[in-house]
Order: structure tokens, then sequence, then C-alpha cells
């Protein structure tokens, strides 16, 4: 008897070795604490199925013949970076006009496509704040099913709006009787749709409470949705525990849109002191797409855009980066948004320099794009941050960014969930 409990001890002993899960181990030159500030020198970081499980200062990794060691002794590891503001189905070297030939599919193919490039910019948790079709949620469960290769997406289905507003689209014939997925008049028509984007798989849900620079008659600055409407949008979502974002450009859609309860306004272009202290009481994250103006003002024409629209980015740059400006001076919580698609996909890092010049110290412009996008997605405990217990999504610059923040625009290493994407 003793002999057969001593056998079968010694296999369940060889069985949980063979089983034993490999590590991965990561050195490099520095590590940057993003909530601190701290420069870490000769960092170790240990990582267990996808997730950090150590890390420490100036200790070599223990290596058995199963794990793997990166070692990057001439770069710099910071956390992936995330953007709270895509369209990863749109394209700027595309006309509006030719868009509206392409089918959900051919969106959804080039969803996935940008999904990689911007993944491979260091960017390994998006936003993508509505999409025709349920196309970027096709693609965000192709890349949690493995099938795909890209970031973490939260992804909104079709962008709620008002018939004739931002979010529907004002470019067809009124003979073809055409109207976007998203559109919804009155509390209750909202409410559905809100349900009907849940229903379909939306993790995030994104409406426009002002009008649009790039849509078709729409005036930039004027609010669409009623309090009312916003009201229900937000409480329906919040009852399924969804981060709500409003397209907002005007003051008064701006200050409705923070006291109907969004997380986050987007665009926040015309900001006046009372939606700053709203902003600021409430606790509403702005998302300010700082740089895309200067691509749309020098390619826009080339591209397509009609000069209705230029002329709206004209009006909304100055005064967006102005507000951009005072509304980090009053200290209003910031995330990282770029709207992406707006200008190319895979540039989205070009956004930090502009915000370090408009305002920010490095290290904010930094978080924003970190610790408070992961605020945001209430993600604040496993990702935004290189600490034990948090998803291993680790970027590597060479540099450091903290002195001079454009060595984000170009990543070396890229991995995500412990995976390495590009070395």
């Amino acid at each position: 008897m003793k002999k057969k409990l001593l056998s079968a001890s010694i296999a369940l002993m060889c069985l949980g070795s063979f089983n034993a899960q490999a590590l991965t181990y990561v050195t490099a030159k520095a590590l940057i604490d993003v909530k601190t500030g701290e420069v870490i020198h000769s960092p170790l970081l240990t990582i267990d199925n996808g997730v950090i499980t150590e890390v420490t200062p100036n200790k070599k990794p223990k290596i058995t013949k199963d794990d793997q060691h990166i070692d990057l002794p001439e770069l710099t590891l910071m956390p992936g970076l995330m953007d709270m503001h895509v369209h990863l189905t749109s394209d700027p070297t595309v006309s509006r006009s030719e868009r509206l030939s392409q089918s959900v599919p051919r969106m959804a193919i080039k969803a996935a496509h940008f999904a990689k490039k911007t993944l491979l910019a260091g960017f390994t948790t998006l936003r993508n704040v509505g999409a025709q079709g349920y196309s970027v949620i096709a693609v965000r469960d192709g890349i949690n099913a493995g099938n795909i290769i890209g970031p973490r997406i939260w992804a909104a289905g079709p962008s709620l709006g008002i018939t004739g507003g931002h979010c529907d689209n004002n470019r067809l014939p009124p003979e073809l009787k055409y109207t976007s997925t998203g559109v919804a008049d009155g509390p209750w028509a909202a409410r559905l749709k809100v349900r009907e984007n849940i229903k379909y798989g939306a993790n995030a849900i994104k409406f426009c409470a002002t009008g649009g620079v790039f849509s078709k008659g729409t005036k930039v600055g004027v609010q669409q949705y009623s309090f009312e409407e916003m009201k229900a949008i937000v409480d329906e979502a919040h009852m399924r525990d969804l981060p709500v974002a409003a397209h907002a450009h005007g003051t008064s859609g701006i200050k409705t849109a923070i006291k109907a309860g969004v997380d986050s306004i987007e665009h926040a272009s015309f900001l006046d002191d009372e939606a700053i202290s709203l902003a600021k009481k409430h606790g509403t994250w702005l998302s300010m797409d700082i740089y895309n103006t200067e691509y749309t003002l020098s390619f826009g024409k080339q591209n397509g855009v009609d000069e209705e629209n230029l002329n709206k980015e004209r009006q909304v740059s100055k005064k967006q980066r102005d507000s951009f400006k005072r509304a980090v001076n009053a200290g209003v919580n910031m995330v990282f948004g770029t709207d992406a698609a707006i200008y190319p996909h895979g540039d989205n890092a070009k956004q930090f320099s502009r915000m370090v010049k408009f305002g920010m110290s490095e290290l904010q412009a930094i978080q924003a794009a970190t610790i408070n996008s992961a605020k945001l997605l209430k993600m604040e405990n496993k990702l935004g941050q290189l600490k034990p217990g948090f998803a291993a999504d680790i970027i590597a610059v060479d540099g450091n960014p903290l002195e001079n923040i454009s060595v984000l625009e170009h990543i070396p290493f890229v991995m995500k969930a412990g995976v390495v994407y590009k070395k």
C-alpha cells in the first residue's frame, strides 16, 4: 500500500512539473512608473500567463529551459498606450462620398487592418466610438478569439444621434429615405437604441450631443439632443455598467451632457468657465483631439474633404486648443483621444507633443494615455501600469519620454498580454 501511495505521489509531482507554466522575463535599461514619474533602472519583470507577477530593480532572472528571457538593454519600458477615441473603419485618404459605397464587411476588413497597425504603434488598448453595422465589435471579437491581431478594444456600436444630426447620414437625397442605424429621437427611442447596441455586443456607448466638423449641414457648436434624451441614454448604459461618451463641441451641449452624467466629453472644443467647473465637479473626463486639425488643414482638400467641413475645422481648431489649455490649468480629468481616422491610424502618438505644447507636462500626457484612460474604462486595477497583477501590456522606447515626449512616435517593442507583437 505504501509503495502504491509513493508511486502516486511521484506521478503527481512529475505531472505538476510537466504542466508548470513557463515564465517570461523582461529586462531593460529602465522602466517608467507612470503614476509617480520615477525612473527605475535595470528592471526585471516576471510574467506568468500574460500577467505581471513581479517587478524588481537590479535583479537577474533565474531561467529554466522552458522560460523566455527578453532583454532590451538600450530601451525604456512603459505600459502599453491607450487611445480613447478612434474610428477603425475610416480612412482619411478616402473621400466621404466614396465611403458611401463601402459595405459593412469591407469596413470590418479595414478595421482589422487598422487595428493591427495601431497595436504595432504601441497602443494596446483602444475605445472605438462608433462604427456602422457592428463591424468593429466583430473585429474586437476576432482579436479576442485569436483570429486576428489587434489591441484590446472597447467598441461602441452605431453612434446615437438625432434625425439629421451629426450621427445621421445627411449626404443622400430624401427619396432614398436613408437613416443611420443609430438615429433615435426621444428618451424612450434612445433607451431602445442603447439596448440594441448592447444586444449586439457593444461594451461602450457613444452619442452626439452637438453638431460636428465632418457632417453635412450641422452647425458644429449647436446642441442636438435634449437633456431628457441624454439622461435616458446615460441611465440605460450605466444600468449595464457601460461607459458613455458624448461627442460635444458646443458649450451648451457639453454642459448638458455633463449634467446628464456622461463619463467622457469628446472634443470639448468650446469650453467656458462653467463647463470647466462642471467637469471638475462631476469628475467628467475630457478627450480632446488637438492634433488632427493640422492633418485636416494640410491634407483635407487633396483627400476630398468638402469645403464646408474644412471651414468648420478652421472655426474649431484654435478654440479647441485654447479650451484644452484652460482645462489642463484648471485640473480637469483628461484622457488621451485622437479621433484617429481623421488622420492616419498608427500616427496616434503624434498628439503627445501637442498636448505638451498646449499645457501638459510630459508625465501628464503619458498619464492621460495610461492610468487615466484605464480609470475611464474602470480597468485601473488591470491596465495602465507595470505592476504585479496588471496585464503584461508593455512597450519599450528608445530614450526617456519624460524628457522628450516625441520618442513615443516610434515604438520598437510591443507586447500585449505577454505576447510579443513587435521587436
